[in-house]
């Protein structure tokens, strides 16, 4: 009774993973965003399509396996779980079938890490964002996001930076620059839907790019404030008030966005808030 208990069990286990791998209505038993098409978010960046392709890629295999291997388990704990008559039998291991299950995911590994270079190279390297300024020196720390622009004499880091905490504008259509730092600890800066996602490490400055797609913005921006708003937050564990470390990034038109610039910057020498740079 007990084994045909635990066979179940398992068997059941491996239905449910599967349902939930393919099961796209519904989300933790209850309804499904709607923007949430399989797993993630609909994305509106341009490397978007090319990030999910490799999560695909990977997740299909990971399924394969995991149907394999829960299978196989199913099978023996059913097979061999019964007591048999006689005395047990002993094994010291198959070497040829350990060289098989050892080589078969080491080669998978190696196809994975050759797919996705090139994908890899056109994001993190340098080399993709040369001759694009930054649009703004963006800081991590325990609690908060902090947006710093440059000015009017367009040098960051002097006294005329204008700083937007909690939101982060950036243009539509065009690709954004930007250097992440982090203020204090380890903090991930990660859009979901714009498939971004970048550690901020203490003492490095670190150069991230996106670029939302002008027509994935045309169709889910706002149709009343024609613009589109992306949650931000923290993937890194970063201490007590980490859940609650979240921010927006606002995408809007460039004319919007030039907009945004010089009412901040009118703002902050209305007001007499000039300050000084980085404290």
């Amino acid at each position: 009774m007990l084994r045909l208990t635990v066979s179940l069990l398992f068997l059941a286990l491996l239905v449910l993973g599967v349902w939930t791998f393919f099961d796209s209505t519904t989300f933790l038993f209850g309804p499904a965003r709607p923007d949430y098409p399989w797993w993630w978010p609909s994305e509106v960046s341009t490397f978007g399509e090319r990030i999910d392709g490799l999560f695909r890629w990977i997740s299909f295999l990971l399924l394969v396996f995991f149907v394999l291997t829960e299978g196989l388990l199913v099978w023996f704990v059913f097979k061999y779980a019964k007591k048999l008559p006689g005395k047990g039998i002993f094994t010291h291991g198959h070497h040829k079938l350990e060289m098989l299950w050892t080589g078969i995911p080491a080669l998978l590994l190696v196809a994975i890490a050759v797919t996705q270079l090139s994908t890899f190279a056109d994001i993190k390297f340098p080399s993709a964002m040369k001759d694009v300024p930054p649009i703004a020196d963006v800081f991590a720390s325990q609690f908060d996001w902090r947006f710093r622009y440059p000015g009017p004499d367009g040098r960051a880091g002097t006294s005329d930076d204008l700083e937007s905490p909690f939101e982060f504008v950036v243009p539509a259509g065009e690709k954004v620059v930007f250097n992440l730092r982090s203020r204090d600890v380890l903090h991930s800066f990660f859009v979901p839907k714009l498939r971004v996602k970048q550690d901020a490490v203490p003492g490095m400055t670190i150069p991230v790019w996106f670029e939302v797609d002008q027509q994935e913005f045309d169709a889910e921006k706002d149709p009343e404030t024609g613009e589109l708003e992306l949650d931000l937050i923290c993937a890194e564990l970063c201490g007590w008030g980490h859940y609650k470390m979240a921010g927006r990034v606002r995408v809007v038109s460039r004319e919007a966005y030039d907009e945004w610039i010089e009412t901040a910057t009118a703002a902050k020498y209305t007001n007499g808030q000039v300050e000084e740079s980085a404290k």
